[in-house]
């Protein structure tokens, strides 16, 4: 009798997570798929990896999971934190979820991989996290060492996908793996676009795992999602990534990361803006802030000049199937002190030293795409054969 109340209440509850979405108009994340993957996790002691955009309707994923009866007994945090967003780069320490009192378990930091010992007496982990389809959102970096660790201790691992909005193109330049870091684990370019369930069974299909281990892995797929659907999240994926405008324009000025110039870190529109104090003053300035999400940001209270992007989605410059370079090459052009303008982070971010020596040579921006071709026509091989979706 208790299963029977058991399956009309979850019947009910997928029949109001559907109706509330809007099934007939816009993509359906993995995750509402509840009678895909109950059966796989029912009776079983599963962790889960979330974080504040792995909802289900308005409710949380993990708290979705408890009203039905699953023993959620861990719960992975990735950078950013749980239920609330945290600066980048902030540690993100252990603890309890205040909601629930389920252990969380920070997957950032120091601690990058789940260890054996986290993972005693797990059974499955979900991996349920709203990406944007760049390399350097670290994201499909805890993917990666969560996908690794499963497989070293036989433990299952399901994807709850979710639409990419920057899955309709793929460009960049491809890692290289000499200098593998967290924002650079796997050789793919800078724009992937794959799904993180897509992007799994690449990782795990191709060997790229530590010692090539594989793991067993169910990818729970959106319903109504292609590679030309041009998605917006619900839910805000990074505390400055707030909107549609700056998660386009990510790919391509996140390299700022790298350099002097601010990216509008403090101020209400950050990753849609670009400057410094130090480049011309062309009619267009900002000033950063410390506020939530950029406590200390570059450049704080400092006045920037620079380029104003706020409006590219309007202007049709986003959404665009190409990185731009066009900017990064501007603003070093104009910036007065070349030998401060790159930090050594940009590196990191660019995967080696060789595009930041292609600017500083003074190659354009079509010279240096050149260069990527071939490299973009063996990676475009590899992703075609684990594509889910049209």
């Amino acid at each position: 009798m208790k299963r029977i109340f058991f399956t009309i209440g979850f019947s009910a509850f997928v029949v109001f997570c559907t109706a509330c979405y809007g099934v007939e108009e816009n993509p359906v994340p993995g995750a509402y798929r509840i009678d895909q993957y109950i059966h796989l996790i029912d009776g079983k002691s599963v962790a889960v990896v979330a974080n504040q955009t792995s909802m289900v309707g308005k409710k949380h994923l993990v708290d979705t999971l408890l009203s039905l009866g699953i023993k959620v007994n861990a719960i992975f945090a990735p950078e950013h934190g749980f239920r609330d967003l945290a600066d980048a780069g902030d540690q993100i320490r252990d603890g309890k979820d205040i909601e629930t009192g389920v252990r969380i378990i920070s997957l950032y930091g120091g601690h990058l991989k789940p260890t054996p010992g986290d993972l005693k007496g797990i059974d499955v982990v979900m991996f349920d996290i709203q990406d944007v389809g760049v390399r350097f959102y670290t994201y499909i970096s805890t993917l990666h060492y969560v996908l690794e660790a499963c497989a070293e201790n036989n433990v299952e691992c399901i994807v709850l996908d979710r639409p990419n909005p920057n899955g309709f193109y793929f460009d960049g330049n491809v890692a290289d793996t000499v200098y593998r870091s967290f924002v650079g684990i796997d050789p793919v370019p800078v724009v992937h676009g794959m799904t993180a369930g897509e992007y799994a069974g690449m990782i795990n299909g191709e060997g790229w795992l530590k010692n090539g281990v594989r793991c067993k892995l169910t990818v729970i797929k959106c319903s109504y999602y292609t590679h030309k659907t041009f998605y917006e999240p619900p839910v805000k994926p990074s505390p400055n990534l707030p909107n549609l405008n700056s998660i386009y324009l990510y790919p391509s000025i996140c390299f700022f990361e790298g350099t002097n110039i601010s990216l509008g870190r403090g101020t209400p529109f950050p990753f849609q803006v670009y400057g410094s104090p130090k480049l011309p003053d062309t009619g267009f300035s900002f000033t950063p802030e410390s506020v939530p999400g950029a406590k200390n940001p570059p450049h704080l209270g400092e006045k920037c000049y620079g380029v104003d992007l706020r409006n590219a989605i309007k202007g049709k410059i986003v959404p665009s199937p190409k990185v731009n370079l066009e900017w990064i090459i501007d603003a070093y052009n104009r910036y007065p002190e070349k030998d401060e303008f790159f930090t050594s982070y940009f590196d990191v971010l660019a995967s080696g030293p060789s595009l930041r020596e292609q600017i500083q040579r003074g190659m354009s921006a079509e010279e240096i795409r050149a260069t990527w071709k071939d490299e973009l026509e063996r990676f475009g091989k590899i992703r075609q054969k684990y594509l889910l979706y049209e």
